[in-house]
């Protein structure tokens, strides 16, 4: 059976601007499709594409809000104005008209362009959109608000620091939210200080119950149930955002799904579980800084560290230079330890010899010395 073409879509763009048009949200917009709203975002942000029949209904729909859209533009233009001919009323001889003077033609005004933003514009409008859904996802791996925050604004400042490599990027807060995760689930984590100390647990018992069963999961079946269920990703994009194969992936969305509904048998059906997850990031109250804010922290933090490593250039050339100057020119051999030497007396104040040493000094007189014997002739 051979399958017809596809049906073409609209832009990115087109297609969000045609749902705000329409006055609808992404998740009213999800619901009429059949599918998450993390789905309808990524759609209208062009890191996927639809297929299949949900591309057939996706575009369907978009083109029903185009046609509701051009029917609502034309009834409101105005009506061009019909010219009436006015009918003489007596028949008269013409008379001759004067040449009409030609009139200066208007000038065509035109449209006033998109107005190009500035770097810092640019990054602040990302953080004003992205940061605040990030800590709440964050806060979902780690059940640290502080933290959560902490690993935002940095990876926000990461991400002012390569600033032109991630404005270019496909999605760049795609880009933050693996640079924030990567830094929240890092194993040094538990060794800062105040990894020691908890903080207080939700106040909603079942709120409670839920956090304490996604921190029991192994870091990777978190992350990846976070992004799944949580975030509204694809299952090859979670993959790729974990850096695992697809198949890998769904092992551990499964395993992931499977403890949260031993545990929480209401929350077998993924809907269920991707509204309880948003449920709990929205109550607690995380807030995160101001652009200003986390853009200065990020040149204060790119200058210390640019200052340490000059001082320690600095410092290791000092160190090589002294060494060079101090080091000697020419081989010096080395002095050979000194060796004990043994069964010589030790000496003592002058006076009458002791025993010992009278019958040390008959023995070395009764003794013969070193050497051959010295030899006598004889007569024979």
């Amino acid at each position: 059976m051979t399958r017809g073409p596809a049906t073409p879509l609209p832009p990115p763009k087109e297609r969000r601007r045609l749902r705000e048009s329409a006055a609808l949200t992404q998740p009213q917009l999800a619901t009429q499709v059949g599918v998450a709203p993390g789905t309808v975002r990524a759609w209208e942000s062009g890191r996927t594409t639809p297929r299949g029949r949900k591309r057939e209904a996706y575009a369907k729909l978009l083109k029903t809000l185009a046609e509701e859209e051009a029917a609502q533009a034309q009834a409101q233009a105005p009506e061009p104005e019909q010219e009436q001919e006015q009918e003489p009323k007596h028949e008269a001889e013409p008379q001759p008209q004067p040449e009409p003077q030609p009139q200066p033609q208007p000038q065509p005004v035109a449209a006033p362009g998109p107005t190009a933003l500035t770097p810092a514009q640019a990054f602040d409008a990302l953080y004003a959109f992205g940061a605040p859904a990030l800590v709440r996802q964050t806060f979902l791996l780690t059940g640290r608000r502080e933290q959560a925050r902490e690993s935002v604004e940095r990876a926000f400042q990461a991400a002012w620091e390569r600033w032109p490599e991630v404005a270019r990027d496909r999605d760049p807060v795609g880009w933050v939210r693996a640079t924030a995760y990567e830094y929240a689930l890092s194993p040094w984590q538990r060794f800062r200080p105040r990894h020691r100390h908890p903080e207080p647990p939700p106040a909603d018992p079942g709120d409670r119950t839920l956090l304490n069963t996604l921190l029991r999961l192994p870091a990777r079946y978190r992350r990846t149930l976070v992004l799944y269920d949580g975030v509204g990703l694809d299952l090859p994009e979670t993959a790729a955002e974990t850096e695992a194969s697809t198949p890998a992936a769904a092992n551990r969305l499964l395993h992931a799904r499977e403890a949260v509904a031993a545990r929480l048998p209401a929350l077998a059906d993924p809907q269920v579980l991707h509204r309880r997850l948003a449920e709990l990031a929205s109550n607690e109250r995380l807030r995160a800084a101001e652009p200003p804010a986390v853009r200065r922290g990020g040149e204060r933090r790119a200058r210390l560290r640019t200052r340490a490593a000059i001082a320690f250039t600095v410092a290791l050339i000092g160190t090589t230079a002294l060494t060079v100057r101090t080091a000697p020119t020419h081989y010096e051999p080395p002095v050979s330890p000194g060796q004990a030497v043994r069964g010589v007396p030790h000496r003592v104040a002058p006076g009458a010899l002791s025993d010992e040493e009278l019958e040390l000094r008959q023995k070395l007189r009764d003794q013969v010395q070193d050497g051959p014997e010295r030899l006598l002739p004889r007569p024979e």
